[in-house]
């Protein structure tokens, strides 16, 4: 998907998780999930705590990968990583808003 349409952002989570770490979002905010890609538009990632992977997709971006098992809001230490990731992830300004289309 990321090669085909070029995102600036995308994330895979649940309603669960989202709501337990980001709890006052609102539409075009950028968060994190399980999966999230960043777009390299949106600048370079910081290093990230283990367990997150990442893996380059060609030379789009990057997908962030949190957990290798199922990502869980009822896990506290799930919580906890998707929490400290976000953090790391708003300093190096990578979870801005989304700009609209025609910026």
């Amino acid at each position: 998907m990321a090669v085909a349409f070029e995102p600036e952002w995308g994330v895979a989570t649940s309603h669960e998780l989202h709501d337990e770490v980001w709890p006052e979002s609102t539409p075009g905010d950028t968060f994190i999930g399980w999966l999230t890609y960043f777009s390299h538009r949106r600048g370079p990632l910081p290093p990230l705590p283990a367990p997150v992977h990442t893996e380059p997709v060609e030379d789009k971006g990057t997908l962030v990968i949190l957990t290798p098992e199922r990502l869980t809001a009822s896990n506290p230490a799930h919580v906890a990583l998707a929490r400290d990731v976000s953090e790391r992830l708003a300093r190096a300004g990578l979870l801005t808003p989304l700009r609209p289309w025609n910026e």
